[in-house]
């Protein structure tokens, strides 16, 4: 667009130059026009009548031509004016030392000789400043004839002399090439200015287009996440659901076993370890059937703080014979939410076993709950070890658990169900040390 911005500069001032010749031109035979009719009114014909012929010779003759000449092109932007007689040798001219010179006038003098007028520019510079428009010297030199008048004139319009007009161009020039400049200047600043908007548009795209590749990309996964997950969920539902069956069965043998055993063998601990055992394999299944399978919410209106408190009252013994300190930071402006209170109970006591679990030996636990913009914030922040960058990319991923007993789909839970009460939640370390976990749940 600059290159052609240039190029179309550069015509312009091409075809300004040629309305300036043309206009140079015009102005020229007006010029010769007015300076014949003066010529021939003024000196030939008063000279003729009293000296009976002309000879610029005489320098009355000189002097009266000359004042004639001077008076008729004065005001007009003439530099230097020759008139040549009929042999190609000159009269006149300003240039005293230019007087009588022969055969200098070219093939403009003969053009002129045989009625015709003619202008040539002529330019005077390195090759640059000619090419470029802006000569260190640019003249137009016209060559016209000088005609005898009717109805003074016997013969119709004979050719007396011909008459030279340089007219210098050169201030014209250098506006033409100064106007370039600024059309070239302007251009370039609109050009650059186009440029960056151009850039930035284009970056901007670029932007959009990676943010909808990377979430086109992100999209995809999770799509591909939640169909494993959910053949994984089906799979697990029925498995869970056959083991189930038969684990109650054998649960309910072993505690049989343990009350024959206790008549006949008290000391022996078989029984209980199998009920002990049985418990906990359905608790796991338990796990995997609400992973699997999440509740639908039945949302009611609730208090988040109240729900907080049940877990807390339902942790209590276990807070304070492990010497655990609760910090609560409730503000005062919490509205009610519609939400699932038994399933919200649920999330919050695994964040809570979660941060407790974390600080075996004891520890400051601090729950925060404040409201921003259009959501109620819940921080659970606990003293515990970080969590290393790999552990925090697998930390949501199903059956992942950095504990040495654990099925890896509690927080897998938590998520589902702050999800499905469309709401976030996001775990990070703190900056001391310790994790903090964030939900955010939307006020209806």
């Amino acid at each position: 667009m600059f290159v052609g911005t240039i190029v179309l500069s550069g015509l312009n001032a091409y075809w300004v130059q040629t309305m300036l010749i043309k206009k140079s031109e015009d102005y020229a035979a007006l010029l010769v026009e007015n300076l014949n009719h003066q010529i021939f009114l003024q000196f030939v014909v008063p000279v003729a009548m009293k000296y009976g012929k002309i000879q610029l010779r005489n320098k009355e003759q000189f002097k009266w031509m000359d004042k004639v000449v001077k008076s008729t092109l004065h005001g007009f932007k003439v530099e230097h004016v020759n008139i040549y007689d009929r042999q190609n040798t000159i009269s006149y001219s300003f240039d005293s030392k230019q007087i009588g010179k022969k055969n200098i006038g070219g093939t403009g003098y003969q053009h002129a000789v045989d009625g015709e007028s003619s202008s040539t520019l002529v330019q005077r510079g390195n090759f640059l400043e000619v090419l470029i428009g802006f000569p260190e010297e640019s003249r137009l030199i016209t060559f016209a004839p000088l005609h005898a008048e009717q109805p003074l004139s016997a013969i119709e319009g004979p050719v007396l002399g011909v008459v030279e007009i340089i007219q210098d161009l050169t201030d014209d020039h250098k506006k033409i090439f100064r106007l370039q400049v600024r059309i070239l200047q302007t251009c370039f600043v609109v050009m650059v200015f186009l440029f960056l908007i151009l850039r930035f548009v284009v970056k901007r795209g670029e932007g959009i287009i990676q943010r909808r590749s990377i979430e086109r990309i992100r999209l995809q996964e999770e799509l591909d996440r939640a169909k494993h997950l959910s053949s994984l969920g089906e799979m697990t539902a029925g498995i869970s659901h056959e083991i189930r069956n038969p684990l109650g069965i054998i649960r309910s043998s072993a505690e049989l076993l343990s009350k024959k055993m206790k008549q006949t063998d008290p000391d022996n601990s078989v029984p209980d370890i199998i009920i002990e055992e049985s418990s906990r394999l359905d608790d796991i299944i338990s796990d995997f059937l609400n992973f699997a399978r999440p509740k639908t919410p039945n949302f009611r209106s609730c208090r988040v703080e109240k729900i907080i408190e049940k877990n807390l009252t339902f942790l209590a013994m276990h807070i304070k014979e492990n010497g655990y300190h609760i910090d609560k930071h409730y503000s005062d402006d919490l509205p009610e939410i519609k939400a699932d209170s038994d399933m919200l109970y649920q999330a919050f006591l695994n964040i809570l076993i979660n941060s407790i679990q974390a600080m075996p030996k004891g520890g400051r636990l601090s729950i925060k709950a404040f409201v921003d913009e259009q959501s109620i914030v819940l921080k659970f922040e606990d003293e515990g070890k970080t969590i290393t960058q790999d552990e925090l990319e697998k930390i949501w991923d199903p059956f992942f658990t950095t504990k040495e007993k654990g099925t890896g789909l509690g927080l897998g839970i938590v998520k589902n169900i702050i999800e499905a009460h469309n709401g976030s939640i996001s775990l990070d370390n703190r900056s001391s040390r310790g994790v903090c976990v964030t939900i955010k749940l939307p006020v209806i």
